[in-house]
């Protein structure tokens, strides 16, 4: 478990895990340019940290670029670890219960898993050290990462949004492309948890516009704030790495990243109050970008954006994200990463949820399967590796199918059983 970024920071290069850069780089091009052939470095080389960003803050980049700091953001020496410390909770929880001493015996576990919810703290976190009078998205040290790119991206967002009926949060990754100082982007796909909330807030403001027709309109829930067509998202950036992680998770739908979160470092995280969303984020964040998409307003097109397949992502529509305050700590780090042709930073993220999720997998979807390897030239999800222990004839057929159904497992072209 680490406090924040910073202490992460401090510990990797403690190890000579990280190179810092003290002149000048430019954030558009030039530290994707070096970030790239460095996650093209054995084991994916070092993590970068760039003191002189012509802003306020560093950029620290390739922070989970290799398997070594993958574990060291999970806080485990190998993906074994984690992998038995699920084995051991699932079967502490799913074995057969004879008698009153067998379920007395959950006490234990039952009470450390209440120890991994999220926790509110009602007072500042030092992610908000420092409010932004003026909110200035060019203050940061957003990145343009490849030539043909529309603009600068928002790489790490973790962006929170709640449903707006159970009011269920939700932590997602997704790219942000800035169009002015108070605009962005929001490129969250159709069947993502994000873009779930918003389509069905989208329905309760149509709903509640039919019923009070031609009355005032009042709030439609306690999840977000006059006007009525405005939906409340806030992103945070860097804090404890793990949270990073958490957000490209494979989660199942309306279960909070958060405990995952506590899971994985043994702790449960802190949330703030945002300052101007009814939202909380994690207190010990770097940056916070709180804010709104309104429901009565056009798509925009954002994009190209050069991805993980070595191609550009096509130009395309998408809601559009409006600032409303940024906060920040005193020694902030900008986090970001650079998209790209394998191996770059998102592989040794993807690999870790391929070991993570092995036992969830194993327990929920399809019990015969043994393990899961998700090559890098696959760019990503193109290729699965599945090992099975087959029993009848048709079985892997069966994994199949049930392995498809499983979040992005969906956009999987071949599978070899």
């Amino acid at each position: 478990m680490h406090k924040n970024l910073q202490s992460y920071i401090t510990n990797i290069e403690k190890t000579g895990e990280l190179i810092r850069i003290k002149e000048f780089v430019n954030p558009v091009l030039e530290m994707a340019e070096i970030a790239d052939r460095m996650a093209k470095s054995p084991k994916g080389g070092k993590a970068l940290f760039f003191e002189n960003t012509g802003t306020d803050f560093p950029v620290l980049m390739n922070m989970m670029g290799s398997e070594q700091r993958m574990c060291r953001v999970l806080g485990v020496t190998n993906y074994g670890d984690i992998r038995e410390r699920i084995d051991k909770l699932f079967n502490t929880l799913l074995s057969p219960k004879q008698g009153l001493w067998d379920k007395l015996k959950l006490l234990p576990t039952l009470n450390q898993a209440a120890q991994w919810m999220p926790r509110m703290v009602r007072k500042r976190g030092a992610c908000q050290d420092v409010v932004m009078k003026d909110p200035q998205l060019s203050k940061l040290p957003i990145l343009k990462c490849w030539p043909h790119d529309g603009g600068r991206f928002i790489t790490l967002p973790m962006v929170h949004t709640k449903d707006p009926v159970t009011g269920i949060r939700n932590v997602g990754m997704y790219r942000m492309q800035v169009f002015s100082d108070t605009t962005t982007g929001m490129h969250w796909h159709k069947h993502k948890t994000g873009a779930r909330h918003f389509n069905e807030f989208k329905e309760m403001v149509k709903g509640k516009r039919y019923k009070v027709k031609g009355k005032k309109e009042e709030n439609i829930s306690p999840f977000h704030p006059s006007p009525l067509t405005r939906f409340p998202v806030a992103v945070a950036l860097g804090g404890d790495p793990v949270y990073s992680y958490c957000a490209t998770a494979p989660m199942p739908d309306n279960m909070d990243e958060y405990l995952l979160a506590g899971f994985l470092r043994n702790k449960a995280v802190e949330l703030v109050p945002c300052l101007t969303q009814p939202l909380e984020v994690p207190a010990d964040a770097d940056f916070v970008i709180e804010g709104y998409i309104d429901a009565d307003e056009p798509l925009v097109i954002e994009g190209p954006f050069g991805d993980h397949t070595g191609f550009y992502s096509l130009e395309d529509e998408y809601p559009l994200f409006h600032v409303t305050a940024i906060t920040h700590r005193r020694d902030a780090v900008y986090p970001a990463t650079v998209v790209g042709i394998p191996p770059q930073e998102d592989a040794y993220i993807g690999q870790a949820s391929e070991k993570i999720f092995l036992s969830p997998v194993r327990f929920a979807i399809a019990p015969e399967v043994r393990d899961i390897h998700i090559p890098f030239e696959g760019v990503g999800h193109n290729i699965v590796l599945v090992k099975i222990n087959q029993q009848y004839q048709g079985q892997a057929i069966k994994v199949a199918h049930a392995l498809w159904g499983a979040g992005q497992m969906m956009f999987n072209k071949i599978m070899i059983n």
